[in-house]
């Protein structure tokens, strides 16, 4: 089993950062063959100790956002932990564990918030970016809560889902101001 710290030493090593944004299918593949069992362990509650510290809730909300949107890319597997870490992000700013993460890692913390489909972690994900001055993520924070005001939730995850699109849904998708994921 891997420990919280190997698992911050994998997703900030130099060569990592790069594919945050921009994975492969070869790293999806290489990612799923490695963490899944450890996903699955987190996702069954396993790793809840590490909530008690901030590297480990950052751990923790690093293996169940980040990890399963490349494991399981495409599929709705991909969100299916993500109430998990927004649940672990949430517990993380109520304990005062975002104050002790250096502000190069934290956008992960407050990444879950940005993914959720709730207005309301939507306003925080946009409020915790901005009082950090992550300028960059907050342009980013501020975009997704825009379109989850717009249509109560992300329309570029419909297909995947299985969940029929509106109209307006359709129009927006067929735009080329379409956020598609």
């Amino acid at each position: 089993m891997y420990s919280l710290q190997d698992i911050l030493d994998f997703w900030y090593a130099p060569d990592m950062r790069s594919k945050w944004f921009a994975s492969t299918l070869q790293l999806d593949a290489s990612m799923r063959a490695r963490f899944e069992p450890l996903w699955e362990a987190a996702v069954r509650g396993e790793l809840d100790t590490w909530r008690s510290s901030p590297q480990g809730s950052l751990a923790l909300a690093i293996i169940l956002d980040q990890f399963p949107l490349n494991m399981f890319r495409g599929t709705p597997k991909s969100f299916s932990s993500e109430g998990q870490a927004i649940a672990v992000a949430k517990q993380a700013i109520a304990q005062g564990h975002d104050r002790q993460i250096d502000k190069a890692q934290l956008v992960f913390l407050y990444m879950p918030l940005m993914h959720s489909e709730d207005l309301a972690d939507q306003d925080l994900s946009v409020e915790l970016f901005a009082a950090a001055g992550l300028e960059n993520n907050l342009r980013f924070a501020q975009h997704h809560r825009d379109i989850v005001r717009r249509f109560g939730r992300f329309p570029h995850r419909n297909a995947i889902l299985g969940r029929a699109s509106t109209p307006q849904e359709i129009d927006y998708l067929n735009s080329d101001a379409a956020f598609k994921g």
